[in-house]
C-alpha cells in the first residue's frame, strides 16, 4: 500500500506532539514494509529531519525567513499537490486541518482528530453550534473519508459536536515512548532547587536543595489543566502541605497571578517550584517524585500519566474525559472539581506504601499496552478497510 502524508504539520511545527506522532507513525509503518511518503517540500520540523531521507520528499530548513511562515505553508500546498499526484498514493493521511487539500481526485483521505477542546470551550461560552461548522477543522473533517480519534472520549465529542456519522470514525490509541535516561541518574534531591517561579530553572542544571519528597505536575497550567485546584487541594491538607514540595515541570515560569496564589495559600518560599529541562530531566523527576498528579478536566488522550507509569511513578489523576480510558486501573482517581477529593486521593497514595507499590506495578503493566507498533497497526487496519472497501 502506498501511504502519503501531507505537508501541514511539518510546515507549521518545528516540534510538538502532533508532528512527533506523525513521525513515529511513519517510522513504524515503514518498518511494516509499507510504502510511505511524506510530502513537505520546505519543512522546519526537527522530528521529520530525523526520519529516513528516502521517505521524505522535501528540504529541511532550520527556520523560515521572518514573517514568511504562512507564505511557506501556501507554497508547500502548491508544490506538494503535484508531488502527491505524481506519486500515485493509495490514500493520503492529512496531518492537520485545512479547507484546501492536495489529495488527487478519487484518492481516499484519512484525518486524525486529537481533541475537541476549542469546540467545547466555544460551547461553554455560548457560541452557536452553526458557528463551529465554519472552521477549517470542520471542513477537513467532513472532507475526510475516515477519521481516526486518539480516544473514545474524543470520538464521542467529535460525533456529538460536528454531527459526524459514527461509522466514519475509528479509535486508535497513541503509543508512548520511554523517556531517555542519563547514565549518571541522580536521586530526588537533584531536582528540588528552590525557585519562586519568576524564572524557569533548567532541571539539567539544578542542584540539591533539601531532602524533601515532592509531588510532580507536568505541562501547561492554564484553564482546563486545573493546576490551581491541585494547589488548593495540597494547601487544604496540613499533612501534605507540611510534608511535600510541589514541582511543576514545563509550562513556563509562574505568572504573577500564580505567584500570588501560591503565597495566599500559605506555601513556604520555594515550596512550589517551576522547573524546565529536557526529556532526561523529566525522566529523573518522574523517578524521584512521590507521585505524579494529573488534575486536568479534559484531555484528548493524555501522555504524561503513561510516561510516569513507564518510570515507576504512581499516578493520581482526574476521573474526567479520556483519562480513565488511558490510565485504566493503574491510577488513584479524584473529582477534579473538588480540592477535598484531590487531597484525599493524594493522601491515600503517598501515606500508604502498599498502595504506592501496587500503583507502580499496575502502571508498568498498563503503559506496556501503549506501544507505537500497536498504534501503527491500528492505523494500518483503518487504511486497509478504506482502500479495500
Amino acid at each position: 500500500m502506498r501511504i502519503a502524508f501531507d505537508y501541514q504539520a511539518f510546515s507549521r511545527q518545528s516540534a510538538g506532539g502532533i508532528s512527533r506522532y506523525f513521525c513515529r507513525l511513519v517510522d513504524e509503518l515503514h518498518g511494516f514494509e509499507e510504502t510511505v511518503g511524506v510530502f513537505a517540500p520546505l519543512y522546519r520540523n526537527q522530528y521529520l529531519a530525523q526520519v529516513s531521507g528516502a521517505l521524505v520528499h522535501g528540504t529541511y530548513l532550520k527556520s523560515y525567513p521572518p514573517r514568511t511562515a504562512e507564505a511557506v505553508v501556501a507554497l508547500n500546498r502548491w508544490l506538494s499537490r503535484r508531488q502527491v499526484r505524481n506519486w500515485h498514493p493509495d490514500l493520503v493521511h492529512e496531518t492537520y486541518f485545512s479547507p484546501k487539500s492536495v489529495v488527487p481526485p478519487g484518492c481516499p483521505v484519512v484525518l486524525t482528530v486529537f481533541d475537541m477542546i476549542p469546540e467545547l470551550e466555544s460551547q461553554a461560552r455560548g457560541v452557536a453550534p452553526g458557528a463551529l461548522r465554519l472552521t477549517a477543522k470542520y471542513s477537513a473533517v467532513t472532507r475526510a473519508d475516515r477519521i481516526i480519534c486518539i480516544s473514545e472520549c474524543t470520538r464521542q465529542d467529535l460525533i456529538g459536536i460536528f454531527g459526524i456519522q459514527p461509522d466514519k470514525v475509528s479509535v486508535v490509541h497513541l503509543g508512548c515512548d520511554s523517556l531517555p535516561q542519563a547514565s549518571d541518574e541522580t536521586e530526588a534531591n537533584d531536582w528540588t532547587e528552590a525557585n519562586d517561579g519568576t524564572e524557569a530553572i533548567d532541571a539539567t542544571e539544578a542542584r540539591p536543595r533539601a531532602n524533601r519528597p515532592f509531588l510532580l505536575y507536568v505541562g501547561l497550567r492554564e484553564g482546563y489543566k486545573n493546576f490551581d485546584s491541585m494547589l488548593r487541594a495540597i494547601a487544604l491538607s496540613s499533612r501534605l502541605s507540611g510534608d511535600f514540595d510541589v514541582v511543576a515541570f514545563g509550562g513556563g515560569a509562574f505568572s504573577a497571578h500564580e505567584q500570588a496564589q501560591i503565597r495566599e495559600l500559605g506555601f513556604r518560599e520555594g515550596q512550589v517550584r517551576q522547573q524546565a529541562g529536557d526529556d532526561q530531566a523529566l525522566a529523573r523527576l518522574y523517578r524521584a517524585a512521590a507521585a505524579f498528579i494529573y488534575p486536568s478536566t479534559y484531555e484528548g488522550f493524555g501522555l504524561p500519566p503513561l510516561e510516569a507509569m513507564t518510570l515507576g511513578c504512581p499516578v493520581i489523576c482526574s476521573d474526567r474525559s479520556s483519562i480513565p480510558e488511558v490510565v485504566g486501573d493503574a491510577g488513584e482517581y479524584f473529582n477534579p472539581d473538588h480540592p477535598e477529593s484531590i487531597a484525599r486521593a493524594i493522601e491515600a497514595v503517598v501515606y500508604s506504601s502498599a498502595r504506592t507499590t501496587a500503583l507502580m506495578a499496575a502502571g508498568r503493566q498498563r503503559a506496556a499496552l501503549f506501544t507505537w507498533g500497536r498504534c501503527a497497526q491500528g492505523h494500518l487496519d483503518v487504511y486497509r478497510s478504506l482502500v479495500n472497501a
